[in-house]
């Protein structure tokens, strides 16, 4: 049960659809908020202004009212009258002489009121006038304080201030709301972001599903690209191009391992007959000696295919392609005709080695590509006759060229001559010296240095193979014989 739950988390955890939901709640959160927090601020200083503008408003009304002595006269008799002039518990008034007790107080709340330096009389009053001291009781607090004139009263100072607590509450609860809001739209966007993204990975749910009904039974099924979003068209397409190298694969392999049953049924049976024949009767020291020269030979042939096959199996492009180095084009050819000189004498042949440039190889794998060329061609060469062995430069690699002169080989042939256990003449497979592995191994060799591989046959001149690999190339054309 754990084990599940945790599985289950591990998915959640790795959910795409969930990652891309909280994305976008994220989003919505942060710029709802920025867009609150904007409209705030200016909601702030929009009501900030219009405090400020109230102050100076009353400075200039007091101004004018007191302007009277009678006013004056009236509010030091009947100062009740002046008491709830203001209206609200925030607003605190002082009027009185310099350095007399004052006039009126207006002060509902009992606040201490602050001392500041009062305007001009002939100042115009600004809403940069108004001061703002610091909180109280975290409440902002602004006043504004300025001299009048009040006729044959002399000057009197008046002091108007205001604790901004319904300011600060009504702030307050926007701030609430715009966090409020746009969690709740995070939260909203959160869920029905899911549900799209969801619905949006359908086509590839479907296509996961596809993929997971193809086997080796079915190789030959491609998923279907018709109605499947853009994005997907690389992945659908890189898809079916991997199931189509799984399928050539797949059938080369059945191929490979038919090929390879029926050529070791064949040595097989020699041994298992010509044994199975010596042991029913007693045989001289003379057949018992013959008989096993041709098991010798029957498991040489079977060493030698199981060799190949090993060399095939095992070959590392990756360590081949570190092992690469610059290699004398001339030395390399020399070194061929040396090695087939005495081969090449046995059958009449002789060898014309030329060449010139540096090769960027491997080197133990293009000497046996080069050996397994020259073995072919000094074996179905004709008497009398000769081998060409040519390393040429040229602008897209450098071409190295092994020709004989035999029969000529039909052309239906030629793109299946480096195909394993392929024989142009199925009367040799019988041979213990071939396998139809030589050839393979070539193109194996060159497809380690991407390189590229060919053969053409014509009238008097067989078999002309070639292999190309150059240090700037990653792919080399190999030209016509």
């Amino acid at each position: 049960m754990s084990a599940r739950l945790l599985n289950r988390a591990a998915g959640w955890r790795h959910s795409l659809t969930l990652r891309l939901a909280l994305v976008f709640a994220l989003l919505a959160f942060v710029s709802l908020a920025v867009l609150g927090v904007a409209l705030y601020h200016d909601l702030e200083r929009e009501l900030i202004r219009r405090d400020d503008a109230a102050l100076v408003t009353r400075i200039d009304q007091l101004r004018t009212f007191l302007n009277d002595s009678n006013t004056v006269e009236l509010i030091r008799t009947k100062p009740a009258l002046f008491q709830n002039m203001l209206g609200n518990r925030e607003a605190l008034l002082t009027i009185g002489a310099p350095g007399e007790p004052p006039l009126l107080v207006v002060n509902p709340g009992n606040l201490q009121m602050p001392a500041l330096p009062p305007m001009p009389l002939d100042h115009p009053l600004t809403l940069g006038d108004v001061q703002h001291l610091p909180t109280f009781n975290g409440v902002p607090f602004s006043a504004l304080a300025a001299t009048i004139d009040s006729g044959d009263q002399g000057k009197l100072q008046v002091l108007a201030a205001r604790l901004m607590t319904e300011r600060t509450a009504v702030l307050a609860s926007y701030r609430l709301n715009v966090y409020l809001f746009a969690s709740v739209a995070a939260i909203l966007l959160a869920l029905s972001g899911y549900v799209l993204v969801d619905r949006g990975l359908l086509p590839v749910r479907r296509l996961a599903r596809h993929a997971q009904g193809i086997g080796v039974g079915n190789l030959n099924e491609r998923l279907d690209s018709l109605g499947a979003p853009r994005e997907l068209l690389p992945m659908i397409d890189a898809f079916n191009a991997m199931l189509d190298r799984l399928g050539k694969g797949f059938v080369q392999l059945g191929q490979v391992s038919t090929d390879m049953a029926h050529e070791l049924r064949t040595p097989i049976n020699n041994l298992l007959g010509e044994t199975q024949v010596a042991l029913q009767q007693n045989r001289s020291v003379e057949a018992y000696q013959q008989l096993l020269a041709s098991n010798v030979e029957e498991l040489e042939r079977l060493a030698r295919m199981l060799d190949n096959m090993l060399f095939l199996a095992r070959t590392d492009p990756a360590s081949a392609l570190r092992q690469r180095q610059e290699l004398d084009a001339a030395d390399e050819m020399e070194r061929m005709a040396d090695y087939f000189e005495g081969l090449a004498a046995d059958a009449g042949i002789r060898i014309d080695a030329q060449g010139s440039g540096m090769i960027w190889a491997e080197p133990m794998l293009l000497r046996r590509a080069m050996a397994n060329l020259c073995a072919n061609a000094i074996k179905y060469g004709a008497p009398c006759s000769e081998l060409y062995i040519c390393a040429t430069p040229a602008a897209d690699g450098i071409r190295l060229l092994v020709r004989n002169h035999g029969q000529t080989i039909p052309a239906e042939h030629l793109p299946r001559l480096f195909e394993r256990f392929y024989r142009v003449d199925q009367s040799r497979e019988r041979s213990a010296q071939s396998n139809g592995l030589g050839l393979s191994i070539v193109a194996t060799i060159m497809q380690l240095h991407n390189g590229a591989y060919s053969v053409s046959s014509a009238e008097g001149l067989p078999a002309s193979s070639c292999f190309s690999r150059h240090a700037d190339q990653a792919n080399d054309a190999c030209p016509p014989a």
